[in-house]
């Protein structure tokens, strides 16, 4: 499939956005320079990533392909607690081994795994063709609509960003509250372009420890609780002062906590990423890149007999990219009228894009590795470099995950 022309697209339109932003700000653009080989390690963020010269693995025990009874799921279990719900719907303790897994669900249709994983918050997915996903109820709603919505509320804020020539966004400052990939790299995009990014994630639920190092590049990290009246007052606080949110949950599971985001920050621009989108069937489902190839029939185009998968987690990043564009749009708009917005992407609207991409080969050409002039090591840890050439690097490492205190 035509991964790469996604990826080249995705960081091309965050480029372009950014020199909007410029021009908005009073500053000159700087054109976009498509640097193919930092783009290609920048995607492929977690098989650069070493941690004292030795690479990490990308995916757990339990997260993958397996054989079930009419053909193959895909399970996602990165993480304990949805490790524990995994095993959990099947009736096999957290601790089951790959093996004792492979059994339970190879006597079970992918229809059943997929539906008692819908009904336990557990994430699973029956392998489907793209004719199978694109017939779907559930296909048909992930198609529909534009790849990065931006819509215009109503509220106003007088604040307007300044920045520099090359930091546009210095003086903006970014609440995350995104995990995992695609909302991560649209924040340390932001990052990279200047802004003061606050990334507040719950005490209960660790992030993956060199996950965070391979995408933490440039913002602060604290912890709060918004279950806890205390977390949820301070959070609140924290956004009245900010121009930007972003959030990376199913759609409305925020919304629940926090309540109405502009009626704390009028003229805030929140972005917004989702697995499935924000219509049909699925969009109260979890899902991550691996989980959406699966679903669409992604997988089934990159097999080979089997199901196989994107040279890295292409989704992700381009859908990062895409709301970290959106999210430049928008704030450009605001720096003349003032207007909040909010910004949609979805990973299964990145993957019908993908799908419906011109330029598929039988045979696609085997990529090389990007080179050493890709990456960068600082106190032991390698990351790749930004994608746009101009920057030699983000502003800082990634810090330890929950170090600073939740102010600006």
């Amino acid at each position: 499939m035509p991964a790469f022309d996604l990826a080249v697209h995705a960081v091309s339109a965050f480029a372009t956005a950014a020199d909007a932003m410029r021009v908005a700000t009073g500053h000159a653009p700087h054109g976009v320079t498509i640097a193919p080989e930092r783009i290609a390690a920048s995607f492929a963020g977690d098989r650069m990533f070493r941690r004292d010269g030795r690479p990490v693995a990308g995916f757990a025990e339990l997260s993958g392909f397996f054989d079930v009874a009419d053909g193959w799921i895909r399970t996602h279990a990165n993480y304990p607690h949805h490790r524990a719900r995994l095993t959990d719907i099947v009736d096999l303790p957290a601790d089951c081994s790959r093996a004792e897994f492979a059994r339970r669900v190879a006597t079970l249709s992918g229809a059943e795994v997929e539906e008692r994983a819908a009904a336990g918050e557990a994430i699973a997915v029956r392998v489907r063709t793209e004719q199978e996903w694109a017939s779907s109820a559930a296909g048909v709603a992930a198609a529909s609509g534009a790849l990065v919505s931006v819509h215009a509320r109503s509220d106003r804020s007088s604040h307007r960003a300044t920045g520099t020539a090359l930091q546009p966004l210095t003086g903006v400052r970014v609440l995350d509250l995104t995990r995992v990939i695609a909302g991560p790299v649209a924040s340390r995009a932001l990052a990279l372009l200047g802004a003061d990014v606050l990334r507040i994630d719950p005490p209960a639920l660790p992030e993956i420890a060199w996950q965070h190092l391979e995408n933490g590049q440039g913002k602060r990290t604290a912890l709060l609780d918004l279950r806890d009246a205390g977390g949820l007052e301070r959070f609140r606080t924290l956004l009245t002062r900010s121009d930007i949110l972003l959030t990376g949950y199913r759609p409305g599971a925020v919304e629940s906590l926090i309540g109405d985001a502009a009626g704390y920050r009028p003229g805030l621009i929140h972005g917004r990423v989702c697995a499935w989108g924000h219509r049909g069937p699925w969009a109260g489902r979890r899902g991550f890149d691996s989980i959406v190839q699966a679903a669409s029939g992604i997988a089934l185009v990159e097999g080979d007999g089997r199901p196989g998968a994107l040279p890295a987690q292409i989704l992700d990043h381009a859908s990062g990219y895409l709301l970290a564009s959106g999210v430049l749009d928008a704030l450009a708009r605001r720096h003349h009228d003032g207007g909040g917005h909010d910004v949609d992407v979805s990973l299964a609207r990145t993957a019908a894009w993908l799908l419906a991409a011109p330029g598929r080969r039988a045979e696609p050409p085997v990529a090389a590795a990007p080179g050493p002039a890709t990456v960068v090591t600082r106190d032991g840890i390698t990351t790749a470099r930004p994608p746009l050439p101009e920057f030699p690097d983000y502003p800082f490492p990634a810090r330890a995950w929950g170090a600073d205190t939740a102010e600006w």
